[in-house]
């Protein structure tokens, strides 16, 4: 059974011209415009495989370094040097001879505590000079580019006269006064990609501050700095990752055990005739350890800040 429907009247000069259609019982007539639009929505499996490689290949070239690391720190010597891929056997050694050789775990704990002290630092210096910046427009249109023309310089440079300001404040060879130096380098970084953050606010939420009785510092703290808290989660997290994985500053700084970092600590495992790399490979991913646990729970706000700061 079919029911034909038919549209306009027959011999009608000024109606409309319309197709006559057999519809099956108890089905409603498809409508030709969504079914079309449902083809065009949906992406071609091409694009889709080719989207899905892309993103394979890149997360490939992402954990190959990584991999590398894992499978030299389970590799015996004679494995290393012949160049295997992977080891003929599995050496569990390594792992406990990296933790008894060196002292990994207080090279952690420095590392730690020195990143935590240089992004509370340049956190501190970097928010108010935003602030001033975006906010009050002071220091001129070219007072970031002086800022950030601090960091283009390489780090050896400044090396010598950090060197003797260190020493003279009698901050050498401390873990809390290598955090202070560098949460300072690491300032102009923090202040570049902050800009972004506190120049996206509206001019008038701080117009209506102003109404309400507030000054610039209880603008700041009750105000703006809620509304660029991804922001500052976002580089506070670059910034401790930054000094974490820094090698010079600490190696010139640092002398004793008690305060060395990691980096500084793997670079000295070295054995008497040869170079300790199982233990060195054991080492690093150790090291890892922290930071993509940091950097997985604090995702969110991570990629929710910088989000952020790219849009204005």
């Amino acid at each position: 059974m079919s029911t034909t429907i038919e549209r306009g009247p027959a011999g009608a000069a000024d109606a409309p011209t319309t197709r006559a259609m057999t519809v099956p019982d108890g089905q409603p007539p498809r409508s030709r415009r969504a079914s079309s639009t449902s083809r065009i929505g949906r992406a071609p499996r091409g694009v889709v495989v080719l989207k899905w490689a892309v993103i394979a290949i890149a997360i490939g070239f992402t954990l190959l370094p990584i991999l590398y690391l894992v499978t030299m720190s389970f590799k015996s010597p004679d494995d290393i040097l012949s160049t295997r891929i992977l080891p003929s056997r599995i050496a569990w050694e390594n792992w406990a001879s990296a933790f008894e050789q060196a002292p990994v775990l207080v090279y952690l704990r420095n590392s730690l505590i020195a990143a935590a002290i240089a992004a509370v630092v340049a956190l501190a210096v970097a928010i108010p000079a935003n602030f001033a910046m975006a906010r009050l427009r002071t220091g001129g249109s070219r007072s970031m580019a002086l800022i950030v023309s601090a960091y283009v310089a390489p780090p050896i440079v400044a090396v010598i006269p950090l060197f003797m300001l260190v020493r003279t404040a009698g901050l050498m060879d401390n873990v809390i006064g290598l955090g202070l130096i560098e949460g300072l380098m690491v300032t102009p970084v923090a202040v570049w990609l902050l800009d972004g953050f506190f120049r996206g606010i509206p001019e008038e939420i701080d117009e209506a501050a102003q109404i309400d009785g507030c000054g610039p510092v209880r603008t700041l703290v009750r105000i703006v700095l809620p509304l660029v808290a991804p922001g500052v989660v976002a580089v506070a997290i670059i910034a401790f990752i930054l000094v974490y994985n820094d090698f010079l500053i600490p190696l010139m700084l640092t002398q004793s055990t008690a305060s060395q970092t990691l980096p500084v600590g793997i670079a000295l495992m070295q054995g008497g005739r040869e170079v300790m790399f199982g233990q060195m490979a054991a080492a690093s991913l150790t090291g890892m350890i922290p930071v993509y646990l940091l950097a997985l729970f604090l995702q969110r706000w991570l990629v929710g800040g910088l989000t952020q700061g790219s849009i204005k």
